[in-house]
C-alpha cells in the first residue's frame, strides 16, 4: 500500500504502526486463479475488494462485522468478484456461518484475509500469541474456500535490527506452514514501512526467505518512494496478489480508482511483461472527514470499470 504524515491519512497510519518452500518454478502456475474461479471459460484476472473503507469506521479494532452485509451488498451490486476480509471479521464464534450465508445470498466469494492489526512479527515475545491467533483465523477462513492470506509484519517506528529480522522471518515461516496446511497462500502485504529506507524491511525478509510470495499494495509503494511498475518488473514472479488504490498528485486519496494521477498505464504494462496471473483487490480509503460524492456501491462500480479497462483484467 511517500509521506504518510498527512492529516487525511493519519487514521490509517496509526493503524498500520500498531499493527509483512522453495518457489516451485520460474513461472507462476495459475492454480490459485483456477481454484478460485469456477468459471474457467474466462482468462480474466479476478478483481476483489478489500473492505478497509468500511472497517475504517470502526476504530480501534477495525471490525466492520456489524456492517458486513452492506459490504457484500455493495460489492455484489458493483460486479466485484470477491471480498478480502480482515482478521477481526473471523474472530467471532459465528463468523463462518454468517459469512457462508452472505456468500450464498450475494454470490460473492471470499478471496482471503489481510492480517496484522496490532501484531509485531519482529518481536519474538509475541510469537506464540500470534501463531495461535493465526491458527484460529485460518481455521475459519478455510471453510470459506479462501485462497490468500496477506500479512503485515508490524513496525517499531525505527529500522529493525538483524536479530529482529531473523525473528520476523521465523514467525513468517511458521505462518506459511499453517497456511499451506489449509491450501491458503501466505503473502507479504506491504505498507510504507516495509519499503522505505531502500526497502530495508522487505529486503531483510526476502534475504532470509527469498521465495515468500508477495501481495503488494501499489499505492503504499508509491507513498514509500518506490515505483510500482519497477517493483513489479523486479519481483513479478513472486506476486500473487495486488492492492489497487488511487491518489491525486498531492497524495490525497481519490473517491474511486481512475480519478487520480497514478500512472496505471505503466503499471498495467509491467504486469503484462511479467505475465501476472494472480488476483487483484481494489481498496478504497477516504481522507479524514471526507464526504463522498457517490454511494459506496457506485464508487466500487466505477473503480471496477476503470480497472477492467485499464489493466485488461
Amino acid at each position: 500500500m511517500a509521506d504518510l504524515n498527512r492529516v487525511d491519512s493519519s487514521t490509517r497510519r496509526n493503524f498500520l504502526n500498531q499493527a509483512g518452500r522453495i518457489f516451485p518454478s520460474l513461472f507462476f502456475v495459475p492454480s490459485l486463479f483456477q481454484l478460485y474461479n469456477n468459471q474457467n471459460s474466462t482468462n480474466r484476472i479476478i478483481v476483489n475488494a478489500h473492505l478497509w473503507v468500511y472497517a475504517s469506521k470502526f476504530p480501534p479494532n477495525w471490525d466492520c462485522t456489524p456492517n458486513i452485509e452492506a459490504v457484500f451488498s455493495d460489492l455484489s451490486y458493483a460486479g466485484i468478484q470477491g471480498v478480502e476480509l480482515m482478521e477481526a471479521n473471523l474472530r467471532h464464534d459465528n463468523s463462518v456461518e454468517t459469512l457462508k450465508t452472505l456468500v450464498e445470498k450475494y454470490n460473492l466469494k471470499v478471496s482471503g484475509s489481510s492480517y496484522g492489526v496490532g501484531r509485531n512479527m519482529w518481536n519474538k515475545s509475541e510469537h506464540n500469541e500470534i501463531l495461535e491467533d493465526v491458527k484460529l483465523v485460518i481455521n475459519r477462513l478455510a471453510p470459506l474456500n479462501a485462497k490468500t492470506f496477506g500479512i503485515s509484519v508490524g513496525h517499531p517506528n525505527r529500522l529493525k535490527t538483524e536479530q529482529e529480522l531473523d525473528d520476523q522471518a521465523d514467525i513468517l515461516q511458521k505462518i506459511r506452514n499453517v497456511c499451506d496446511d489449509y491450501g491458503i497462500e501466505a503473502n507479504l502485504h506491504n505498507h510504507t514501512y516495509e519499503v522505505e529506507n531502500d526497502m530495508h524491511d522487505l529486503k531483510g525478509t526476502l534475504a532470509r526467505i527469498p521465495d515468500y510470495k508477495l501481495g503488494p499494495d501499489l499505492n503504499w509503494l508509491i507513498r514509500g518512494g518506490i515505483d510500482p511498475a519497477e517493483f513489479i518488473r523486479t519481483y513479478g514472479k513472486q506476486i500473487v496478489y495486488l492492492h489497487i488504490r488511487d491518489q491525486y498528485s498531492d497524495g490525497v486519496w481519490t473517491e474511486y480508482v481512475g480519478q487520480g494521477d497514478t500512472n496505471f498505464v505503466d503499471i498495467a504494462k509491467a504486469l503484462k511483461e511479467v505475465d501476472f496471473k494472480g488476483m487483484a483487490a481494489i481498496e478504497l480509503a477516504f481522507p479524514n472527514n471526507f464526504e463522498p460524492q457517490f454511494p459506496l456501491k457506485e464508487d466500487w462500480k466505477k473503480s471496477l470499470e476503470f480497472v477492467r479497462k485499464t489493466f485488461d483484467f
